[in-house]
């Protein structure tokens, strides 16, 4: 197979290579744009404050009361508060 070269005495196949290797590292990988969406920032937020009123719901109530009754509980008494003083923090954040 004839492979042709470039000034510097690259082959086609070497010089592809390492133009996709550069090229790979300039892209961000799928979990590094979830990590700095803000987006997937707020659900992890979210998650927590779920997570956290799943264990006090469970300490009164002297069991665990599941994943499912603290999401249901707390988006029905606590989302919206929530969402509101988060989203004022935002507001008086520099950027």
């Amino acid at each position: 197979m004839i492979c042709q070269t470039d000034r510097r005495g690259l082959g086609f196949d070497q010089i592809f290579e390492w133009r996709m290797a550069d090229d790979r590292k300039d892209q961000l990988t799928a979990g590094d744009l979830l990590a700095n969406s803000m987006l997937y920032r707020e659900f992890q937020a979210e998650r927590e404050e779920i997570l956290r009123h799943k264990w006090l719901e469970s300490e009164k109530a002297g069991r665990d009361i599941g994943f499912e009754q603290a999401l249901t509980d707390w988006i029905v008494h606590h989302r919206s508060k929530w969402r509101k003083a988060r989203q004022g923090q935002s507001a008086h954040q520099p950027a």
